[in-house]
């Protein structure tokens, strides 16, 4: 099995790997020029995202500067926005809904790290999908952490830290994010 085998299975990898290291660097030229661009070469932008991203719906508008590992584990709805400073580390699927709107300083982790300090120091990672549904907004400064899943309607408030699934139609904030009120 390839190190990026194993990186999208979820299991222990070396990033270090000559295919993920070349994979990386063209996702850091493509988030480059889109960094770049200006406001108004929006068809540029557009096909520089639809270059990087593993799918990518209608209306879709990120506002630099935005922050990838790959791209094509990015599977984005229609109608997305991402406000400036956007970070998705996509060693493994991040799956956007549509109707889904990122604050500014959105960050969206599927990397992790093994916890025993052993493998950890032989600079093995691995990762866990991030799953986020239809009309979801993350407040500014939102983290969500390796493997959570998060429900149709929900809103995260601004400076959570989502470090587990959150069900749909609720509101949920804080660090750990929790369930704060349902929504009708």
């Amino acid at each position: 099995m390839t190190e990026k085998q194993k990186m999208l299975a979820g299991q222990l990898y070396l990033a270090s790997d000559c295919e993920l290291t070349n994979e990386r660097q063209n996702a850091r030229r493509i988030t480059r020029l889109y960094n770049a661009s200006t406001e108004t070469q929006q068809e540029y932008r557009t096909q520089l995202l639809r270059e990087l991203f593993g799918r990518m719906g209608e209306n879709v508008y990120i506002e630099p500067s935005f922050r990838c590992d790959y791209g094509y584990n990015i599977k984005v709805g229609s109608n997305f926005y991402a406000n400036f400073d956007c970070i998705i580390l996509d060693v493994c699927e991040v799956n956007i809904g549509d109707n889904v709107f990122f604050a500014p300083r959105v960050n969206i982790y599927t990397a992790a790290h093994p916890v025993e300090a052993q493998a950890r120091n032989s600079l093995l990672e691995l990762g866990k999908p991030v799953n986020i549904g239809n009309s979801v907004w993350l407040g500014g400064g939102t983290i969500v952490l390796p493997g959570v899943t998060i429900g149709d309607n929900s809103v995260i408030g601004a400076g959570s830290v989502v470090t587990r699934d959150i069900p749909s139609n609720v509101v949920a904030a804080g660090n750990p994010c929790r369930v704060l009120r349902q929504l009708p």
